[in-house]
């Protein structure tokens, strides 16, 4: 290996490792809100892709009968707890069951947006309410459940998904058109024009990201959920709603890191499990608990497999999820047990 091809391995771990850094803002900010380690925020990146794909084509995604059919589904349920005297917030419950639900339909069935920041935009208004919706549908009812019990709904759901994936979009892999076909040159080294989009845009939702938590109440409301539910409760703070903004946070993340990658990648429909298995990985060297160690952790794992497809490419994932391993052994070292109901 010579100077040349280590910039350029090194290029390409620290444009992978962004995407996984935003795979496990989105894991640690769902686990730290409502205790559910979310294996389907991979989904949300093969969604973002292909549902992005299928609108350039002039087609209508899949996701859009997804959406208004867990729509449907989320108000009867609500109806259902409000008639049996459960408190239900309409408001928030019409937000996300009509309004946005009507506004995507008008988009894709109507408007049928042609540029691609329009199809973006479209895009991002189909999945950004699945992450609530999804919440409202399988978690919520969970919500005093164990933490085993959330992961292997989670894993189920995980499996539901992959296979409407497969029924919406099919087996075979796309791309979209870059956001920047412009090439720099850094010396002896090409840059391209996407490759800084993802960077770029990376870096600007962690920043926003970091601004909302600490300087606006919705996001220390958040915070406060996130370190002790019982007590947010009773501050008054709605956890439910919480939930709702945690998950709805996740699907943005995972839809735009799904349109960041489609140029740069062929996308299949379960391309997002893997990327949000190294977003996971990430995550845990954060502890679930830590977004800048989580950052960290992703870059690692960026330049992992970026170093291990050139040694070793037939190992390199092995490589990169044996990276827990220690990552695991040296936490179990440091933290003290603590029960579940505690």
């Amino acid at each position: 290996m010579d100077f040349q091809i280590a910039l350029l391995l090194g290029q390409d771990g620290i444009v992978n490792g962004a995407v996984y850094g935003l795979m496990a803002l989105a894991l640690v900010l769902v686990f730290s809100v409502t205790r559910v380690i979310f294996i389907p925020q991979g989904e949300f990146v093969a969604f973002g892709a292909l549902t992005m794909v299928m609108l350039q084509a002039g087609h209508t995604p899949g996701t859009l009968w997804l959406l208004l059919g867990l729509a449907a589904a989320v108000l009867v349920v609500d109806a259902w707890r409000w008639k049996n005297g459960v408190g239900v917030n309409w408001m928030s419950t019409l937000f996300w069951c009509v309004a946005l639900p009507v506004v995507a339909a008008v988009l894709v069935l109507v408007v049928r947006p042609t540029s691609m920041w329009a199809q973006t935009l479209a895009t991002l208004v189909l999945l950004v309410p699945l992450g609530p919706l999804l919440y409202r549908l399988v978690f919520r009812p969970l919500a005093d459940a164990s933490s085993l019990m959330l992961l292997i709904v989670s894993v189920a759901l995980h499996g539901v998904l992959v296979g409407l994936g497969l029924l919406f979009f099919g087996a075979e892999g796309s791309r979209t058109p870059p956001f920047s076909e412009a090439r720099f040159e850094l010396g002896s080294m090409m840059i391209s024009g996407q490759s800084l989009v993802v960077l770029g845009t990376t870096l600007a939702l962690v920043l926003v990201l970091f601004v909302f938590f600490e300087r606006s109440m919705v996001g220390k409301a958040l915070r406060a959920t996130a370190i002790n539910r019982v007590g947010a409760r009773l501050m008054g703070i709605p956890t439910d709603l919480s939930g709702d903004l945690s998950f709805a946070l996740a699907a943005l993340i995972g839809a735009i890191s799904g349109l960041l990658i489609a140029p740069l990648t062929t996308v299949y429909y379960d391309t997002g499990f893997l990327i949000g298995l190294k977003g996971f990985v990430a995550a845990i060297v954060g502890g679930l608990a830590s977004y800048p160690l989580a950052l960290l952790g992703a870059l690692l794992v960026g330049q992992l497999e970026s170093f291990s497809s050139f040694w070793a490419s037939a190992y390199k994932e092995v490589l990169v999820f044996t990276l827990i391993i220690p990552v695991l052994w040296w936490r179990s070292l440091r933290s003290r047990h603590v029960e579940d109901e505690e």
